[in-house]
């Protein structure tokens, strides 16, 4: 890249981090401050929230230098705390968003029985707390041990993703957990919302 083009690209990504950072903050804080918020649904919108802050304050500012100069600097050990973080994270995200919309899904198909366990906080942290591990599990041992059990490595050490970058296989099978089953749940649940609404309106 040239000099201008460097320039322009480094405040467009450190403008797309502190706008990630910042709505998140006023989406935590929200939740935070105002009681009335804590109510079962918003508790996967905090989730949400959550995952999206740690990605706009720890994943994209380490990604900028790297992504304009093409070189890893920071050594192979912040090098895989980055990859498991930025897995774990943007993984965690997608499974949120199935959950808000399995939730909404449960909001307008099973109303009644969905408003009964409006007080009961247990049951959306268990599901919060099944989305981080099962997110984690997807690639992080794979992340941190893949070397390890190939006997070596792939990556120059210069450079800095993930051992399994071309094992078409693992990719294939971590990549239908991660976007095409959560693409088809959510799709099929905002479709049932759709036809449900529709129901009643008639």
């Amino acid at each position: 890249f040239s000099l201008g083009v460097l320039v322009l690209l480094a405040f467009l990504m450190v403008l797309l981090a502190l706008v990630t950072i910042l709505g998140n903050v006023l989406v935590i804080l929200a939740f935070i401050m105002d009681r009335s918020l804590r109510h079962r649904s918003n508790y996967y919108f905090l989730n949400l929230a959550i995952s999206d802050f740690a990605v706009g304050a720890f994943c994209i500012p380490i990604y900028i230098p790297y992504s304009l100069t093409g070189k890893w600097h920071l050594g192979r050990g912040i090098c895989k705390l980055w990859l498991a973080l930025d897995y774990l994270l943007c993984t965690a995200s997608v499974f949120n968003i199935v959950l808000i919309s399995y939730d909404r899904f449960l909001s307008v198909t099973k109303a009644v029985s969905y408003r009964a366990q409006q007080g009961i906080t247990s049951n959306p942290v268990i599901k919060m707390v099944a989305i981080w591990v099962f997110a984690f599990l997807l690639y992080c041992p794979a992340i941190l041990f893949w070397e390890h059990v190939a006997g070596h490595s792939v990556v120059p050490a210069d450079q800095c993703y993930a051992e399994f970058f071309h094992n078409w296989y693992f990719l294939l099978c971590a990549s239908t957990l991660e976007f095409f089953v959560p693409l088809l749940s959510v799709t099929y649940f905002n479709v049932h919302i759709f036809h449900n609404i529709r129901r009643r309106q008639r």
